[in-house]
């Protein structure tokens, strides 16, 4: 009976362990594009300047493997590195790697900054980095039917923001 209990202890956590692994291999790979999602998706990744080639736990570990920064999307670890904000609600943007955890909130969703030591308010549901077009527009305005004045106004085009929202 004890080694049947400690047999089928053993099996729920090896089982919970791939689980685990499992759900780590699905989720959304910090600073990664997700074009770039299958790049990360195996278990041996190469460098994408082709020198070396390094296991999936070694991304992202704070350790510049690839000297153009390919194992540390989400870190600061490599000076040629570039961080990818999903921005969902705005505009996606790399930005470099150097501006990841540098307690400045560069992507409107906060996402650079991930490590606690700063909060960024998640800011591309209320506009974050959209480019507003300030429009240019002439309305008319008839003074009592006998002159028409012209206004010029300035103001945001509507049917552009709402599209890019």
């Amino acid at each position: 009976m004890g080694t049947t209990c400690a047999l089928f202890f053993d099996l729920l956590i090896v089982s919970f362990c791939i689980f685990i692994d499992s759900v780590h291999a699905l989720s959304p790979l910090l600073g990664v594009h997700p074009l770039d999602d299958k790049y990360y998706a195996s278990k041996i990744i190469k460098c994408k300047d082709g020198s070396k080639s390094f296991a999936r736990d070694r991304l992202n570990d704070n350790f510049c493997d690839c000297a153009d920064g390919t194992d540390e999307p989400g870190t600061s670890a490599c000076p040629a590195g570039k961080f990818y904000c999903r921005n969902v609600g705005s505009t996606p943007q790399f930005i470099f790697s150097s501006r990841v955890n540098d307690l400045i909130c560069d992507c409107c969703d906060g996402s650079d900054e991930y490590d606690g030591h700063i909060n960024c308010p998640n800011t591309c549901v209320m506009g974050g980095n959209l480019e507003y077009k300030a429009g240019h527009y002439i309305s008319t305005i008839r003074d009592l039917g006998s002159v028409d004045i012209t206004e010029s106004k300035t103001g945001v085009i509507l049917p552009d923001f709402i599209l890019k929202v």
